[in-house]
């Protein structure tokens, strides 16, 4: 059977020379002057808090429901839709915004696609005792366990 090829992104001439996407979930979260985020950007970004609609435009990327998203950042579904969109979400939250940001872009790069990721993180996983990998991103040790995995799979280990 033969591959579909997918039609290559256009992308921006800074960018083309570090070989990186112009729209990962961290950009869709932080914005486009943040093409390589390093670790004391996302520290400052976690401290100072991110605003809504950069959490919302994380969800978009990572095609997850607003619903989906409170649940993995431990926040009322109808406190997060009171927020305006300039409405900075407290730290803890973008705390955790920013590993699921970091989860999904590891979850790419080891798969391959965002559609493949998409799918995986969202079926019931033997490696996991049957678990879906998305309903264990609620506690850090579930964000370790799927990494884990994200690794085992990058390493050619049955998962």
């Amino acid at each position: 059977m033969k591959r579909k090829l997918e039609q290559p992104q256009k992308v921006e001439e800074p960018m083309l020379a570090y070989n990186v996407s112009n729209y990962t979930p961290l950009v869709a979260m932080m914005g486009n002057q943040y093409a390589n985020p390093s670790d004391f950007d996302l520290l400052q970004l976690a401290r100072k808090g991110i605003t809504k609609k950069a959490l919302l435009a994380l969800a978009k990327k990572i095609s997850l429901t607003i619903e989906e998203i409170a649940t993995v950042l431990h926040i009322s579904e109808r406190t997060l839709q009171r927020y305006t969109p300039t409405t900075l979400v407290k730290t803890e939250y973008a705390d955790k915004a920013i590993e699921l940001a970091r989860l999904y872009e590891r979850g790419i790069e080891v798969l391959g696609s965002e559609r493949a990721f998409n799918s995986w993180i969202k079926s019931p996983n033997f490696a996991l005792g049957g678990e879906i990998p998305f309903n264990l991103l609620d506690t850090r040790i579930g964000f370790t366990m799927v990494l884990d995995i994200l690794g085992r799979i990058e390493h050619g280990v049955f998962s």
